[in-house]
């Protein structure tokens, strides 16, 4: 055998699963189809944000959270019902995702520490939800942020593995495409593909798919560690769900091109049980990157609560349309309602003291202050007069933002953005004028500014994330900004279908010995312990403790 375990997949998933079982003493093979400037794969890029219950960060903010709490929201949010018949898709779902808010309300923080993961100070509300008690969204601020962004999650690990290969516990194969799984009898023996032509592109590029050769290699057990698939939209328009409404034309993407999916129909052809494949998770805050590094490369608004968002036509969207609530239920708005639908767009309209203390971006490196670990430029960009630089440096090039000094203007700017002029500056100036009358007194009915007000509440976004509600037609906090916002391909929350130590199901419904799926690759557990929505902060801790169980339970059987 080349090694007792072969990892296909060198992102973050695969790499917490490697140190498992280097840790136990046994001998790994990491495989990946791109080149070692790579390893620690989409995490790496990632604004790094972990969902965590009942923390001391939460505690010294003013935060009352509990595991009964956080798991009334889990479930609120995944809305399994598939959950009855012959092999119910969901049934290995709800237990990942009960045992993942355990680990979150447990010791997911100290065992992370313990691995070289450190945190900042700060804790966002991420995804504050549909408006309902028992309904999509997460009731308080569980958005930790660490030091390092995505690379102070990926990095330990990657460091890690790095270390075991100098020792001769794992050995890296880059460049190495799987293309089918290897059966002893019903047992999953190794792997074999295509060996790529070297490439030497820097992480992120597209690199070639030149093929060099064909390789097979053996073990005793094999981990898909391979994410999902949206880097492809041609395989995210396939698995669209009707639910959602149509697919957009055009889409923009947040992770390289070769998040490509195509591990996941291997698995398929070779008969593994894939599940809830039709549930996805894109971003409707998307802009261009004016500097990219993939094709199509996005950058998500990670928005507060302030800006007022508009669909193609130049109509306020309703609830839950507002900036940082619904993701999902934002997209079905745009997506399934039927006149707005041919448009891939909407837009953000806002003013320069909104975006000061507003708009923040996805993306390690979009973020050099925590990225870097620096504490003063992160206090003077987030707290200090003017926009933090990355933010400015795309209200300046970005492709996507117009700024002007009245609404006219800005309207003008706005139709010169479209092929169709489509809005006209009297609706929306008589849609926001509305809005405006409503922050005269510290009350409103207009949701969004009671949203504005709980949000001022809670003393991080008062801090960090809430601007103070003013007239967004107030001369005083311009000027105005409209920013034109895509559709962000970006996770799988279906794929193949994991018992709780991670082992993967036959499309029979019996375990197949010798493989294991962990991360995007197996829904981040069980094929689906999202459900139909995420709270955020739950992706990369799915890669973690989904790598950690399979790892460990290897570790326990070889």
């Amino acid at each position: 055998m080349d090694a007792d375990v072969i990892i296909v997949g060198g992102g973050l998933a695969g790499l917490v699963a490697s140190n498992e079982l280097v840790r136990a003493g046994k001998r790994v093979a990491i495989l990946d189809q791109e080149n070692p400037a790579n390893l620690g794969g989409q995490a790496f890029w990632s604004f790094g944000g972990l969902f965590m219950v009942d923390t001391p960060m939460q505690r010294r903010f003013g935060v009352r959270d509990s595991f009964d709490l956080a798991w009334q929201d889990w479930q609120g949010s995944a809305g399994w019902d598939r959950l009855t018949g012959h092999l119910p898709d969901d049934e290995w779902a709800q237990k990942w995702g009960r045992a993942y808010v355990e680990f979150a309300a447990g010791e997911k923080r100290p065992w992370l520490q313990e691995q070289g993961v450190r945190f900042t100070p700060l804790v966002g509300w991420a995804e504050r939800g549909d408006g309902r008690a028992g309904g999509h969204g997460n009731s308080v601020p569980r958005f930790h942020v660490p030091w390092g962004t995505g690379t102070g999650i990926s990095e330990p690990f990657a460091d890690k593995a790095r270390a075991a290969a100098a020792e001769g516990r794992v050995t890296f194969h880059f460049r190495h495409q799987v293309d089918g799984l290897t059966f002893t009898g019903n047992t999953v023996t190794g792997v074999h593909g295509t060996i790529l032509a070297p490439d030497s592109a820097a992480r992120g590029v597209t690199s070639n798919r030149d093929k060099a050769g064909e390789f097979e290699l053996t073990a005793q057990a094999v981990i898909i560690a391979t994410g999902g698939i949206g880097g492809n939209h041609d395989q995210v328009r396939k698995w669209w769900p009707e639910r959602l409404g149509t697919p957009p034309a055009t889409m923009i993407t947040g992770v390289p091109k070769h998040v490509d999916g195509r591990m996941l129909d291997i698995a398929d052809d070779a008969g593994v049980r894939l599940v809830n494949r039709d549930r996805m998770w894109h971003y409707t805050e998307g802009i261009r990157n004016w500097n990219p590094i993939w094709p199509y490369h996005a950058i998500r608004i990670l928005p507060g609560p302030s800006s007022l968002w508009f669909d193609a036509l130049g109509r306020r969207l309703p609830a839950p349309g507002f900036p940082g609530y619904d993701t999902l239920g934002t997209l079905k708005l745009l997506r399934a309602t039927p006149d707005i639908a041919q448009y891939d767009y909407s837009w953000f309209i806002l003013t320069q003291k909104i975006i000061e203390r507003e708009f923040a971006l996805s993306g390690s490196e979009q973020n050099p202050d925590i990225t870097n670990r620096d504490f003063r430029l992160m206090l003077g960009s987030r707290l200090g007069h003017g926009a933090p630089p990355p933010v400015e440096a795309f209200k300046t090039k970005g492709p996507d933002f117009v700024v002007a000094a009245n609404l006219r203007d800005l309207v003008a700017g706005m139709n010169r953005l479209t092929a169709e002029r489509l809005l006209d500056y009297g609706q929306i100036e008589r849609q926001i004028l509305q809005r405006d009358a409503e922050v005269t007194n510290p009350y409103s009915k207009d949701v969004q500014v009671m949203g504005i007000s709980n949000s001022r509440r809670y003393l991080g976004d008062r801090l960090f994330r809430t601007a103070k509600a003013h007239k967004i037609l107030d001369p005083a906090a311009g000027p105005l900004i409209a920013v034109k916002l895509h559709i962000v391909t970006r996770k799988t929350l279906g794929g193949i279908q994991t018992d709780l130590a991670g082992q993967a199901f036959a499309k029979d419904g019996s375990l197949i010995p010798g493989l294991y799926a962990v991360g995007e690759a197996a829904g981040f557990g069980g094929g689906g312990a999202h459900g139909y929505n995420a709270l955020e902060g739950t992706f990369l801790g799915g890669c973690i403790f989904t790598g950690r169980t399979a790892g460990r339970s290897l570790a326990r059987q070889l």
